[in-house]
């Protein structure tokens, strides 16, 4: 969500898309040139005509301003044809999308742009062991803003579009409803007046990054007779889960800065009406009503004392099937709309992102997905565009667009349908994911020291055959996850600057189990989901349980490709929702995360914690090795709800060793280990 911000400070750079044979791998081949080639070449319109702050009426009366971007002759004369439109629906001011647009694709600042991006590369050298600037300024090359704000290549190629702000945000009326049924209805009541408006040809199509994406994916699981095409960017699906109490533990480093950010734009007034007289005083009514919207419930999340004092505002959350908990579900089993979704291994969504499009149920190509290895700021993070890579994202939404709203044969629909990045290594096409051909394997977590972490709590090995040792291994809640990749992923990626952080774990592991194999013989894949299985004892009624699976190189760096998080007493997952190996180890736990689900722990006891890891797409070199380690805290990503904080008063957490109850790591190796 705070990448959209990110995108209109900072330029988004074209460069030229490589041709190839055909769609049938990441570059796209022929089929890509031939979008780029429409996409960066001369347009049919030379110019965009911007219609400013137009009202559209809700059906409960409330007034949601958008402004429209339409082709225009050099003039700055709109046509008088009718075009599909695209919509995006934006909690950030459209007035950011303006700005941003004008000033990262104006034709004398765009060069200008170019020059400090070179500069900026180059004057970060000497520093980049500290502060890798180089990721932000490779972003720029992606074509990701351009999604987030108006690409005006896009409209003078003979799109309308149109940016409004959703209720409560912005310039328009009404109380920030946040994701939930007044929201949603808006966004459909929207696409039905795009879709009759004398400059449209009824056919929509809806644009957006994060937030924006969210509302494309709400709106299409409603089917709208209008809407011919999605292009989600970094979409969520199930906020709780993804964002808000991922594995039971707030989100305490995105959520209080993103509700900040949101609630601070949307109190930006409209100048321009205050100087012409036509200023809005329902919408200034509006702001002092709710100038707060969700606080109260970060602020019980983080002060009560114990669960039978949460108060209602933060227990709906808590609570299945209430409101908030029904409206954030993306419900994509529902969707029949031709939906192309992007994503990122260690993006704020990386939860949902897959789900999604595997929910939805659409032949391949009619669905497409890709999988970037960048941060929810670092949108494509350099990664496309180039030789061997997919083309940048302006391109693949403007040829997406082009196939489903005018009905242009240009082989979209043959490209993937599935792009990943593999972790740190190279880009790859598949039918599906978790890619075919993985094998399920078990690895054993032992007390015997591998010899490559003596730095960590406990140095222990990772094997194929169960350990015979029995005793505990113990580990404390600590800090040094503030320096790690899960930090990086829950601040969006402004950590990421810091490689030493975020590409190498070795400084958290410090307050970490750590359990490793021996070194690879030979190059394999590890594709799908991964589940860490924990026989734990806890000295407290609750404890919060984090692991990371890591790439260990031969010079000892270790690089997290997936993490997950769940707490002791929130363990219980809907078995009808989660993903089982054919051995019957739960491998996609789908946890109830409700008070009226929780199973505290009995103090000295022995139980079975079961920590699903985010999916991931990685390559395991030869003489490299794989990692498990094992946190009792994960600051920022998540910090304990404070009543199960108290619960669990920081005491240490032990794993049990017992043949009789081993634990272990579920893996989707395309190579078992022997």
């Amino acid at each position: 969500m705070i990448s959209g911000i990110f995108g209109i400070l900072v330029a988004m750079l074209v460069v030229p898309a490589t041709a190839g044979a055909a769609p049938s791998t990441p570059s796209g081949g022929a089929s890509a040139a031939g979008w780029a080639a429409s996409h960066d070449g001369k347009q049919p319109y030379p110019g965009v005509a911007v219609t400013w702050d137009v009202p559209i009426r809700m059906s409960d009366g409330t007034i949601l301003r958008a402004n429209i971007y339409r082709p225009a002759d050099g003039a700055g004369r709109a046509t008088t044809k009718r075009d599909p439109v695209i919509v995006n629906m934006t909690p950030y001011t459209k007035l950011i999308t303006a700005v941003g647009a004008a000033v990262t694709q104006h034709p004398v600042l765009e060069p200008l742009l170019r020059q400090l991006v070179t500069a900026v590369n180059q004057v970060a050298t000497p520093i980049r062991d500290f502060a890798d600037i180089s990721q932000l300024t490779n972003t720029l090359r992606d074509g990701g803003a351009k999604t987030f704000m108006v690409d005006l290549d896009l409209v003078r190629s003979g799109y309308t579009q149109v940016v409004v702000d959703v209720r409560g945000t912005g310039f328009s009326q009404g109380k920030w409803d946040v994701f939930q049924s007044r929201e949603q209805a808006d966004t459909t009541e929207v696409i039905d007046w795009a879709a009759r408006q004398r400059w449209s040809n009824g056919k929509v199509g809806m644009s957006g990054v994060s937030y924006s994406a969210i509302n494309q994916i709400q709106a299409a699981n409603k089917n709208p007779k209008a809407l011919k095409a999605i292009f989600p960017v970094e979409p969520g699906g199930d906020l709780i889960r993804d964002i808000v109490a991922p594995g039971g533990a707030l989100g305490a480093g995105f959520l209080p800065l993103w509700l900040t950010l949101v609630n601070t734009t949307k109190m930006v007034p409209n100048v321009a009406s205050m100087l012409n007289g036509t200023f809005d005083w329902k919408w200034l009514a509006d702001r002092i009503s709710d100038p707060l919207t969700f606080y109260p419930q970060l602020l019980a999340a983080l002060v009560t004392p114990d669960v039978k004092s949460v108060p209602p505002q933060l227990d709906e959350l808590l609570t299945d099937n209430s409101e908030p908990r029904k409206a954030w579900q993306d419900n994509a089993e529902r969707i029949t709309t031709p939906t192309f979704i992007y994503g990122g291994w260690f993006d704020l969504f990386t939860n949902s992102e897959v789900r999604m499009y595997n929910k939805i149920p659409l032949p391949p190509g009619h669905k497409q997905l890709m999988m970037g290895d960048g941060y929810h700021l670092t949108i494509g993070g350099g990664q496309q565009g180039r030789r061997g890579t997919p083309p940048r994202l302006d391109v693949l939404q403007k040829a997406w667009f082009d196939k489903w709203l005018k009905g242009i044969d240009n082989n979209v629909d043959s490209y993937g349908p599935v792009n990943l990045k593999q972790v740190g290594y190279q880009w790859i096409s598949a039918q599906q994911f978790p890619r075919a051909g993985m094998s399920r394997q078990r690895l054993y977590l032992g007390d015997r020291r591998s010899g490559t972490a003596p730095y960590a709590v406990r140095d222990g090995s990772l094997t194929t055959a169960t350990p015979a040792t029995r005793g505990r291994m113990t580990v404390s809640p600590g800090l040094l996850t503030l320096c790690s990749r899960d930090s990086a992923q829950q601040t969006a990626g402004a950590l990421a600057l810091f490689p030493f952080c975020a590409e190498d774990a070795r400084i958290p592991e410090r307050n970490a189990l750590t359990f490793t194999t021996a070194p690879m013989r030979t190059t394999r894949s590890v594709s799908g989901y991964t589940n860490l299985h924990l026989n734990t004892v806890m000295d407290a009624t609750d404890g919060y349980w984090t692991a990371t699976l890591n790439d260990v190189a031969p010079d000892g760096s270790s690089k997290v490709i997936s993490s997950g998080q769940v707490m002791a007493s929130l363990r219980g997952y809907d078995r009808s929702r989660s993903q089982f190996a054919p051995n019957g180890d739960v491998i996609d736990p789908f946890y109830n995360l409700t008070l009226a689900s929780r199973q505290p722990v009995t103090p000295g006891t022995p139980v079975g914690v079961d920590i699903g890891l985010l999916p991931t797409e990685a390559l395991i070199k030869p003489g490299h090795r794989l990692r498990v380690d094992v946190f009792a805290m994960n600051v920022p990503r998540g910090l304990p709800l404070r009543p199960l904080l108290n619960e669990s008063q920081l005491k240490p957490q032990h794993i049990q060793l017992d043949p009789q109850r081993p634990s272990f790591v579920n893996l989707p190796l395309s190579t078992p280990i022997s």
